[in-house]
């Protein structure tokens, strides 16, 4: 009889790697960053890149039935995909995408980011000529630099655009370069600047419609930034965007990595492992192979410097680290050449084949984050996050 084994069969069936994603932990994050931020100011949850590796469709769902008004993404192929999936929210295209994506916008019923002329009467005539109006944001630029309509020709821009039938400006925003850091003078000259662009769209008698401008760490931070709605990112996932939010919020991180061990090997002394002989053997030492690697999202700059846990111990990882697999020494003691961590020490259990390895996550007191692994290697937590987004299945938990 035939079976369909790639339904039939759990993610950690198919695979012994996975990750587990936690919709409470996200459900809490978003209560806590309400109350956070209070109940006049409307929720936009982004869930680009595949809501940061946690799954997009999913996290929007979740979000939205616990108070989000609006759903952000970075490109039209992620919003057609949430259409897709069944979500009727608004959902907001954070960066002008290309003309050609037009038909789609107006089929599947997003609004885009606009700060062109040329995308924007495009967008307009399309709208027209399907007997609709399109509804669009204004992206201002206030230093970032990246995209957006210069603060200063905000003004000039709509009223460039705006005798256009078949446009609806709905909203009006920015984004802030410096929140998540320490430099105040360059967030508040950005937030100045985007209130001398609202200032002049409004003398010149037009409404911005919806502003909005704060990411998680302005939206955590800075009360002036709110506005009428906040795009929270990072921290729905329960990831703090800076330490400097951390002892203003409490967040739960929603994500954790998992593998099971797939071989177990003795390696005598001065015998290498993996490619490069990056680790040798002081003897007599345990190796466990897990089915985890780069093409899952586990940096290859991590090799030998991580740890993973088993059941409440911490365990070195060792050698470098491949596509598909990755190894730690499994002794019972720490050999003492490669401690990088006291709590190595301890005496632990064997490990044994199918034995389950959290590379991500909680076991027993011990805890490895994702912020643990962004230091390790000198990046953020979010590449951390959308990296395990890469190939690894998901199982939702509550």
């Amino acid at each position: 009889m035939h079976r369909d084994f790639a339904e039939t069969l759990l993610p950690f069936e198919r695979r012994w790697a996975w990750t587990e994603i936690n919709r409470e932990a996200i459900r809490t994050n978003l209560k806590t960053l309400r109350k956070h931020i209070g109940p006049d100011t409307m929720i936009l949850t982004v869930v680009k890149a595949d809501g940061y590796g946690h799954g997009a469709a999913e996290v929007a769902k979740v979000a939205l039935s616990a108070g989000s008004k609006y759903i952000g993404v970075a490109c039209v192929t992620e919003g057609i995909k949430l259409r897709q999936a069944g979500i009727k929210a608004p959902i907001i295209i954070l960066s002008e995408p290309p003309v050609t994506t037009i038909e789609a916008i107006l089929y599947y019923d997003m609004v885009p980011a606009v700060h062109t002329v040329e995308f924007a009467l495009a967008l307009g005539e399309a709208a027209a000529a399907a007997g609709v109006i399109a509804p669009f944001h204004l992206k201002v630029d206030t230093g970032m630099n990246r995209v957006g309509v210069h603060y200063s020709d905000a003004g000039d821009f709509l009223r460039t655009v705006s005798f256009h039938e078949g446009l609806e400006l709905q909203g009006t925003f920015t984004h802030f370069a410096t929140a998540d850091t320490a430099d105040g003078y360059a967030f508040k000259q950005q937030i100045d600047r985007f209130e001398q662009a609202l200032e002049i769209i409004r003398f010149m008698g037009m409404d911005p419609g919806i502003i909005h401008a704060a990411n998680s760490a302005a939206a955590i931070r800075f009360k002036r930034s709110h506005y009428h709605m906040v795009r929270l990112g990072i921290s729905v996932y329960g990831l703090h965007p800076s330490n400097l939010t951390r002892e203003l919020v409490r967040l739960e991180p929603a994500m954790s990595v998992h593998a099971r061990i797939n071989a177990l090997k003795q390696v005598g002394l001065g015998e290498g492992v993996s490619y490069g002989f990056t680790y040798r053997s002081p003897g007599g030492i345990n190796i466990a192979t897990i089915p985890l690697g780069y093409g899952d999202g586990l940096s290859r700059l991590l090799s030998n410097k991580m740890d993973v846990l088993v059941d409440g111990h911490r365990y070195p990882q060792v050698g470098t680290i491949c596509m598909d697999m990755c190894m730690f020494e499994a002794s019972r003691k720490a050999n003492i050449s490669s401690v990088r961590n006291a709590q190595l020490s301890a005496e632990r259990k064997p490990v044994e084949y199918g034995d389950e390895v959290i590379v991500i996550g909680k076991s027993g007191s011990q805890e490895i984050t994702m912020d643990d692994m962004a230091a390790q290697i000198g990046t953020i937590n979010y590449e951390i996050a959308c990296m395990f987004g890469l190939r690894l299945e998901r199982i939702y938990v509550e």
